[in-house]
């Protein structure tokens, strides 16, 4: 009897032991493959947008076409870049730039007046853009990638969310180059084209929209 029972709580004893190796190794093998809170990927990131930033606006009349552009945008604003850990995943972002409407010029000081007024510079003195995600992180290549995001756009006191098509690449000192075009139309935001000559001479309500960032990583 005490041989039966010995071999009883024997069997016993090996069987536990082998639940508990294989539960082990389970156990192990999952912590091996989380991904640390600490990564990189899931921590928020600062983008410095760096001077030389441009804004160009492209429009038409019934004459002619016209181009009015703001140049060498030097704000310091920064974005700020929320990661998913899954690969190619949209990107949350956050922040905004605003660009004085009083240093457009249309190469025309009646156009650029024009446009001016047009957009109630005394009223609403800046067009923000704020950027609200993007479609995926870009490559750390050099090689330039075509995506898209959302941003709203407020303009005359009036705010609009569009989608917007980017080319975005990265140079050899990693600054990151985002250019941004659109169509938009001056009725988008509640405003008139504008007129002159009696209304002998009309602007289009089409434009194009582009704008160039530059803009860096800012690491702690």
């Amino acid at each position: 009897m005490l041989l039966r029972a010995d071999l009883l709580y024997y069997s016993l004893f090996n069987f536990f032991a082998m639940i508990i190796q294989h539960l082990s190794l389970a156990l192990l093998t999952c912590l091996a493959t989380m991904q640390p809170l600490h990564e990189a990927t899931n921590a928020p990131e600062k983008w410095v947008i760096t001077k030389g930033c441009t804004l160009r606006v492209n429009g038409s009349t019934n004459m002619n076409k016209f181009s009015c552009s703001i140049q060498d945008y030097t704000n310091p604003d920064t974005l700020t870049i929320q990661r998913s850990c899954s690969k190619n995943a949209a990107v949350s972002l956050s922040g905004s730039i605003g660009l004085p409407v009083a240093d457009f010029n249309c190469l025309s000081n009646v156009m650029t007046n024009d446009l001016r007024k047009t957009l109630k510079v005394k009223e609403h003195p800046r067009l923000t853009i704020t950027f609200v995600s993007l479609k995926q992180y870009p490559a750390p290549g050099l090689r330039q990638e075509a995506t898209c995001g959302t941003v709203n756009i407020e303009l005359a006191g009036v705010s609009k969310t569009f989608q917007i098509n980017y080319h975005i690449s990265r140079d050899e000192q990693q600054v990151i180059h985002l250019t941004g075009n659109q169509q938009i139309k001056f009725t988008d935001f509640n405003l008139t084209p504008p007129r002159k000559l009696g209304g002998m001479i009309r602007a289009n309500d089409l434009l194009d929209v582009e704008f160039n960032l530059y803009l860096k990583i800012a690491y702690n």
